[in-house]
């Protein structure tokens, strides 16, 4: 995974300056813009890291950055800074995904700490993203009589309702489970449950009841 970024998006020169050197002091890497508009240009979707964002700029405000965000699917953690005037629109900020907001000016070891929660917490997703895209991609090559055996399978259903529910022998249904754990590349009908917890395919309600 590359090194993750600190996104400082603020139309203050002197505060994203300020944040630039408080935030390269512990060795993290920053990006400052001036503008929404110049950080849109730089970020793509998948970029690790997290956003440090003022609520009121000219042109696009924080917002409004945040709702084009969410429309893409970024899934990058935000935390919102606003000035004592701001917290109400602080507040919908929060309401809408951000994961912190800190009224200006803001205590450095907080906002320190602010900005490693946020980090963690992309690693977290991005880690969660990968393996959903692992396991879908093993899913992909079940076949559709395999995939049939999968699901039944994971919600604790035995190989002789799973044969009758088929119309096939139970050896037949031995052999599909056999083809699942190898191209899903399960070590143990646990494993299968988690995966499939993982990608929604079974809750952990099904999984307590089995």
């Amino acid at each position: 995974m590359s090194e993750p970024t600190v996104f400082v998006v603020d139309d203050d020169e002197a505060m994203r300056n300020s944040l630039r050197w408080l935030i390269e002091s512990v060795g993290l890497k920053t990006e400052t813009h001036d503008s929404a508009a110049s950080f849109l240009e730089a970020y793509y979707p998948g970029r690790t890291g997290c956003v440090i964002l003022d609520v009121r700029m000219p042109g696009l405000s924080g917002l409004e950055l945040q709702d084009k965000l969410s429309f893409q699917d970024a899934n990058i953690p935000i935390i919102v800074l606003t000035g004592h005037g701001d917290v109400p629109m602080a507040v919908r900020a929060m309401k809408s995904g951000a994961v912190d907001f800190l009224e200006k000016p803001c205590n450095d070891q907080l906002l320190l700490d602010c900005i490693q929660h946020a980090l963690d917490q992309d690693a977290e997703q991005k880690a969660d993203m990968s393996l959903k895209t692992d396991i879908k991609s093993h899913m992909a090559q079940l076949t559709p009589r395999e995939h049939d055996v999968l699901e039944m399978v994971v919600e604790g259903t035995p190989n002789k309702e799973i044969a009758a529910a088929l119309g096939v022998s139970t050896r037949t249904v031995e052999v599909h489970r056999a083809k699942v754990m190898e191209k899903m590349q399960a070590n143990s009908l646990a494993d299968l449950v988690r995966m499939s917890m993982v990608i929604g395919l079974v809750h952990e309600e099904a999984e307590a009841e089995g």
